[in-house]
């Protein structure tokens, strides 16, 4: 019998800057999902809780158990695997089991550690100079556009493809988008998994890759971009509304800066998943067919405490956010190195927020346009 995993209590409440960065933050999710926020937030001091066939999991060692003590069923209809076997990308990493789907997380692997990071350092850093020049002149940058452009930049520089940075980000979003809208409860309006369908498809001719390889490409592709374009205007949002700059500038806490703020925003809030076999998840007795809603937003406790540079959440709550075990993400390293050079790249120019609109369509929660404009002269009075 495998021991009880278990992860450190979370800390007591902690609200920053007056919650400034929190009170922003929270538009993304009342833009996008107002009534699924509501529920989660209702229901967010039970560890565990049973709704009919679904469970949502919102403590730490229920969503660790939930990831590593019962097994899931990848294909089940509303998982992420069942929405990609549905609509015809056979081969996607999501929906794949046993001794195929190690050999591709290996791979995966392999590409995303410390080796391939610093490969692809320089396409993403390029990137930055360039669009968050105009800053240096005074000028307003929107976010969103320059996120989207490190995000394409990078996944073809990672799969090799000679793809349009810009029109491969729009494809992966649209791609994104309709799966979403496909996982979402209730009736399905005619057309609405033509749609998606068609989105999947023509991301799949951007990407070009041999057929043995197209659902490995597109997976990435789906996962690096949204979760990229999702999380950085985000966080970096957060930084600017609570005067974090000085610690995103100085090395010896920007590293910590980035765990705080990948936990706080959270880029993939709510893991659906479904139970392939009994088990227990936050006190709460799970049967076989149950439908689990792990969110990693409240198991990483973004919803109790700020970002603290000087008391950080421990490593292992912090990155609940990317999952555990062997359903980790494997883009982990890739996405905290990008954010920590983004804030080190904007921290000179001390940017603030001038203009924000929520994504209404985005498989995820984040801006649809996120302006800043520099302003070195804005004192760095809060901690972090």
């Amino acid at each position: 019998m495998p021991e009880r995993p278990t992860v450190t209590p979370a800390r007591p409440d902690r609200r920053g800057s007056g919650g400034r960065g929190r009170r922003r933050d929270r538009r993304v999710y009342l833009r996008r999902y107002p009534v699924l926020f509501a529920l989660l937030s209702a229901t967010r001091r039970r560890p565990a809780l049973r709704l009919g066939r679904t469970v949502l999991v919102h403590d730490p060692e229920g969503y660790l158990a939930a990831l590593t003590r019962v097994p899931l069923d990848r294909l089940a209809a509303g998982t992420v695997g069942g929405t990609a076997r549905r609509l015809g990308s056979d081969g996607l990493l999501f929906d794949q089991e046993g001794p195929e789907h190690r050999l591709l997380r290996r791979r995966l692997h392999d590409g995303l550690g410390p080796a391939g990071v610093d490969r692809l350092r320089p396409v993403w850093t390029e990137v930055l100079r360039r669009r968050l020049a105009p800053l240096g002149a005074g000028e307003p940058v929107d976010l969103v556009p320059v996120v989207a452009e490190l995000a394409g930049a990078t996944t073809a520089a990672l799969l090799g493809v000679d793809a349009d940075p810009l029109a491969l980000a729009a494809a992966a979003r649209r791609a994104a988008a309709t799966a979403a809208a496909e996982q979402l409860p209730g009736p399905r309006p005619p057309g609405r998994a033509r749609a998606a369908r068609r989105a999947v498809a023509d991301l799949a001719d951007l990407l070009a890759v041999p057929p043995d390889e197209a659902g490995l490409a597109a997976m990435l592709t789906v996962a690096a971009v949204n979760t990229t374009v999702a999380g950085i205007p985000r966080a970096v949002a957060w930084c600017a509304d609570d005067r974090l700059w000085a610690h995103a500038e100085s090395a010896d806490t920007r590293n910590a800066l980035v765990d705080e703020l990948l936990r706080v925003t959270a880029p993939t809030p709510l893991l659906p998943r479904v139970a392939a076999g009994d088990g227990t998840v936050g006190g709460c007795p799970v049967r076989a067919g149950d439908r689990l809603l792990l969110v990693a937003r409240h198991a990483a406790g973004a919803h109790r405490t700020d970002p603290d540079c000087a008391d950080p959440a421990p490593t292992r709550i912090a990155r609940l956010v990317f999952g555990a075990g062997t359903h980790s993400c494997p883009g982990a390293r890739l996405a905290r190195a990008q954010l920590a050079d983004t804030l080190a790249a904007l921290a000179p120019h001390r940017p603030v927020v001038v203009a924000a609109r929520a994504d209404a369509r985005a498989a995820l929660p984040g801006w649809a346009r996120l302006v800043v404009r520099a302003d070195p002269s804005r004192p760095e009075t809060e901690p972090c």
